[in-house]
């Protein structure tokens, strides 16, 4: 089978080296570089970093880096094995999963290769539905109703790409009994945590039965250093991840990993960072869309860095995302996320949201009048 088009990274890529000006699309929080990230640390670890010998790390990831990512989650450093970012670590559990007759159960909308990778393999594909109505809670319900005798994986994010919704303590033990009882695995991605903007939430490394998947992209800010995990506490099922990593990129980078255990030193400063970035530039944006008298439907994020807004006044927000970028501003229209009528909108990688604003208030009002709808001052 072909992978579909990958309609996010198009839509990134095709503006990479345009005039844009403010990003608004992309999920990362503040980008950092080499020198800002080696000049919080001693001189001990910047040397570490330069002596590193550029060879093959072991295949589950350095002790050091592996220690790091167990005391971050509460977990031991025997459950975690480091992958090529969090996307290589659903493909081996995807990979894993493909059987004749399996399915696997996930979000949407959601990132959009956890539909069309497991898809590509073979699996039956179903999606739970996050609804703006409810505020972008899971019905427990509706997936209950999804998973059966069949299903080897039920993917929940927390906090959620692209809608920024969090999942409660209570609903995920609920999932992760749900998931036992029909002998299936919860897999907890947790990319953004802990990035939360109301109750503190906690990891599901201690969770019987399920996978928590992280990476150094999007909570650590780091995107160039490729870095991803998965903690389990399971030894058999870790021995099949660790084969399946071995098979498909073998090792991460000795500097890599060298960098990945010096980010985790210092990541109280990096979160906090992210945090006041995204909360700063998300109170500004709940301010526009005030302002603009009901074209726009948002739910506010409760973590993460992204929210999933909507226009009220259309069903494809695509011609709108267009009629932005010409302006300078960057959103990822819904339709890279199956969702046409809304655009998720990225509060962690713009500098100053506030500057973004009157080009998009513009745009919407210029939009909603070409639509026929009222577009009021």
């Amino acid at each position: 089978m072909k992978l579909p088009p990958f309609l996010l990274d198009e839509w990134l890529d095709r503006f990479k080296a345009s005039g844009i000006r403010h990003d608004l699309a992309s999920s990362t929080g503040p980008a950092f570089t080499l020198r800002e990230l080696l000049e919080q640390v001693s001189e001990d670890d910047r040397r570490a970093v330069f002596d590193s010998p550029l060879v093959y790390c072991p295949a589950a990831g350095s002790e050091e880096l592996r220690a790091a990512i167990a005391e971050m989650h509460g977990a031991r450093t025997e459950d975690v094995i480091v992958t090529t970012g969090a996307a290589e670590a659903l493909h081996i559990l995807f990979f894993d999963a493909a059987e004749p007759g399996a399915n696997v159960v996930v979000s949407a909308p959601g990132f959009p290769p956890t539909w069309t990778l497991p898809a590509s393999l073979g699996l039956e594909v179903r999606r739970y539905h996050l609804r703006p109505e409810n505020r972008f809670r899971i019905d427990l319900e509706e997936v209950g109703r999804l998973v059966d005798a069949r299903t080897r994986l039920l993917l929940v994010t927390s906090p959620h790409n692209p809608t920024g919704a969090v999942l409660g303590e209570t609903e995920r033990r609920a999932l992760a009994e749900l998931a036992a009882s029909r002998g299936a695995l919860l897999v907890s991605d947790e990319v953004y945590h802990p990035l939360y903007y109301e109750a503190p939430g906690r990891t599901a490394a201690s969770l019987p039965g399920t996978v928590v998947v992280g990476d150094f992209s999007k909570a650590l800010c780091l995107s160039g250093l490729r870095l991803g995990y998965l903690i389990d506490r399971e030894r058999d099922r870790r021995e099949r991840w660790l084969g399946a990593r071995m098979h498909f990129t073998i090792t991460s980078t000795t500097l890599g990993e060298a960098l990945g255990v010096i980010a985790l030193k210092n990541r109280e400063r990096i979160f906090s960072s992210a945090a006041a970035r995204v909360a700063a530039g998300h109170a500004a944006f709940a301010r526009s869309v005030e302002r603009l008298s009901g074209l726009v439907g948002h739910v506010p994020l409760r973590g993460g860095t992204t929210a999933f807004p909507w226009l009220t006044f259309t069903h494809d927000s695509r011609p709108f995302a267009e009629a932005l970028a010409a302006e300078g501003v960057l959103v990822a229209p819904g339709d890279c996320f199956d969702a046409p009528r809304h655009f998720r909108v990225g509060f962690g990688a713009c500098e100053d949201m506030s500057a973004a604003l009157p080009a998009f208030e513009g745009v919407v009002r210029r939009v909603a009048q070409e639509a026929g709808s009222p577009a009021r001052a």
